[in-house]
């Protein structure tokens, strides 16, 4: 059974074992030598909320935020992005949290939902979101430099 409730401070350390080898792979995230507190900055208090999926024992498989993907007059939009333990991957958890945060973005007021930066060689997470009703309406050519080389960032969005 997985639950996703919102982050709480004990559940730190657990979502940055998640985050840390995510970020430091440099494949999928722009980031690739993040500190611990520029982790924690950017994925807990620079967002507007904080969930994490858990198992029935509350332990944790998987993190998301959402946050508007722009200030003021383009606030109405939301940004969000989805860590899952590497070790449950396949089971459904980004699904489930993706599904979760589309609701959680409409309470909070959110129109629409877009992922500004979908490494296009992440097939997973571009073959997810198309699954779950995102469209890419923009590609930013080479704008992602992968250990293989410069590939692709796809511009993908969901009115909710």
């Amino acid at each position: 059974m997985i639950i996703i409730r919102p982050f709480k401070p004990s559940d730190w350390l657990d979502v940055w074992a998640i985050i840390r080898p995510i970020f430091h792979a440099g494949e999928t995230y722009a980031f690739s030598n993040i500190t611990e507190t520029q982790a924690h900055e950017f994925w807990i208090h620079n967002v507007s909320a904080t969930f994490v999926a858990v198992d029935e024992n509350d332990c944790v498989l998987g993190s998301y935020y959402i946050k508007p993907n722009q200030p003021l007059l383009g606030a109405h939009i939301c940004n969000a992005a989805y860590v899952v333990d590497e070790n449950q991957r396949g089971k459904g958890v980004a699904s489930m949290m993706c599904e979760h945060s589309q609701e959680a973005a409409l309470m909070q007021g959110f129109l629409a939902m877009q992922f500004n930066f979908v490494v296009s060689t992440n097939t997973g997470a571009v073959h997810l979101w198309e699954k779950l009703g995102f469209s890419t309406i923009g590609k930013i050519p080479e704008a992602f430099q992968s250990a293989s080389g410069y590939v692709d960032a796809l511009i993908m969005h969901k009115k909710l």
